[in-house]
């Protein structure tokens, strides 16, 4: 994915300014080290230039959104007609080529041509005008609070461009009964183009019944290289590999990024997945347990934000009231990039399911701030909800509790933390990233004009309550 930088200017100064402005332009780019690539394209300076530019973006698959910048007065009526047609993120980035003024050199001419802190407000002012949403950056393009904001961004448009093309799959239906599972999936395609579709469990079952030997085999190479494991589990280790195989082929066969599953449809299946579907999370899909279709496609959507980074789907499990501490877990499915050392393959009874035992990676998650986040649907609309937590050392061994697990301070501290997740309508199960930033989420969700919750230090219950009574106003 690219971006696209544009600068917005006009023939007002000449053709010598004009030069000098594209020259500047270039150099900024250059100077730029972000996570994904920016092009300069032009130099604006009519309005015909502006909406050629702008439907360009919008049918370029690789472009994930434009960036903008005045390097001189740029009048705003001449960008509105391609403002209006933007269906790409836009970052309007407010900086100067010059960090400081050069006390002799400064003339008329100087101020003419380096003047974006008068262009750049006309160019505002127009954004809102168009009540267009975008993300403003202010800083000095040189600097590293500057680059890191732009970089955020562009994570989070990589994530939309990656959330349009999203398909998942759901192996069978919800888990009976449960609520915040469920949602309204044609209002999920319409803001985020998500594809959520069912295959029959036995569709699954199948195509498990065409994998190899050979395949299997060079899997648990893999599998060998990546984590500790004894062969006296192999027979269980094998199955797995072999629902692994069968779940990416249907999952690349339909151009699929996203799974689920649900332990009560598990017909022609000897184990429900485990080290199966951590495996695959590892390799950046998405999934959500229990027919959990939105935090399957959340999960997919911050690997795509940070490749190498850490992220698991995630469930509250229950409290240690002592140290102020949240245990996270699931039955089998952990991703292991939030391992703080090599995870161990191991086979143990599952009490729900009424299957074999499966194998599953087992190990103690990381140190380190997170983010918590949930998207609930909350009728009519989408609510994305973030928590700040602090991930812990193991305070204890567990050895009865042979899963993947990791201990958690919700800020500021358990009791709110709780009781403002709560309010807020967090669901049990979450997307646990040590990589997002705030500023990803909310872009995010101005991106595709969904709510945004920040669960922080600094939220109060009272406060919260506030903000979802003016939330329900002004997103209903």
């Amino acid at each position: 994915m690219t971006f696209w930088f544009i600068t917005g200017s006009q023939f007002l100064y000449g053709e010598e300014t004009l030069a000098k402005v594209e020259k500047d332009s270039k150099e900024i780019v250059a100077g730029l080290h972000l996570p994904f690539p920016v092009e300069y394209k032009l130099t604006a300076k009519t309005s015909r230039e502006i909406e050629d530019i702008i439907k360009q973006a919008n049918f370029d698959d690789d472009c994930a959104g434009i960036i903008t910048f005045c390097h001189t007065f740029s009048p705003s009526k001449m960008w509105i007609n391609g403002l209006s047609l933007l269906q790409k993120p836009w970052l309007h980035l407010h900086t100067q080529y010059n960090k400081a003024i050069p006390n002799e050199e400064i003339d008329m001419d100087y101020m003419n041509l380096h003047q974006s802190a008068h262009g750049d407000r006309e160019h505002g002012f127009i954004g809102a005008r168009l009540r267009a949403p975008r993300r403003v950056v202010a800083g000095f393009w040189q600097d590293e609070k500057t680059q890191q904001q732009i970089a955020d961004w562009q994570r989070s448009a990589v994530g939309l461009a990656f959330s349009k093309q999203l398909k998942i799959v759901r192996f069978g239906d919800n888990m009976r009964e449960v609520a915040v599972t469920e949602g309204d999936k044609v209002q999920a395609q319409i803001k985020f183009g998500w594809q959520v579709n069912t295959w029959a469990v036995g569709d699954l079952a199948a195509e498990m019944n065409k994998v190899t030997d050979e395949q299997i085999s060079d899997l648990v190479a893999q599998y060998r290289t990546l984590y500790d494991m004894d062969d006296k589990d192999l027979g269980a280790i094998c199955y797995q590999a072999r629902e692994e195989i069968a779940i990416k082929t249907i999952l690349d066969r339909e151009g699929a990024k996203a799974f689920t599953n649900t332990f009560e449809d598990l017909h022609g299946m000897d184990q429900l997945p485990g080290l199966a579907s951590q495996h695959l999370l590892a390799q950046g899909y998405g999934f959500g347990a229990e027919g959990d279709w939105k935090t399957a496609a959340m999960t997919a959507i911050v690997k795509a934000m940070y490749p190498d980074g850490a992220a698991a789907f995630m469930e509250d499990y229950t409290y240690d009231y002592e140290k102020g501490l949240i245990l996270g877990a699931h039955m089998l499915e952990v991703c292991p990039t939030i391992a703080k050392n090599k995870p161990r393959i191991e086979v143990h009874h599952l009490g729900i399911g009424g299957k074999q035992d499966p194998a599953r990676l087992v190990f103690e998650g990381r140190a380190g701030k997170a983010l918590a986040v949930s998207l609930i649907d909350v009728g009519g609309r989408m609510r994305l909800i973030a928590q700040a937590v602090e991930c812990t050392e193991p305070t204890q061994t567990m050895p009865n509790l042979p899963v993947a697990r990791i201990m958690w301070k919700p800020l500021p501290e358990l009791e709110t933390g709780a009781q403002n997740w709560i309010i807020a309508g967090g669901a049990h199960h979450t997307v646990l990233s040590f990589d997002l930033t705030v500023d990803n989420l909310r872009d995010f969700a101005r991106m595709t004009g969904i709510e945004f919750v920040l669960l922080d230090e600094n939220t109060t219950p009272y406060a919260l309550e506030k903000e979802l009574m003016l939330g329900d106003i002004i997103w209903r």
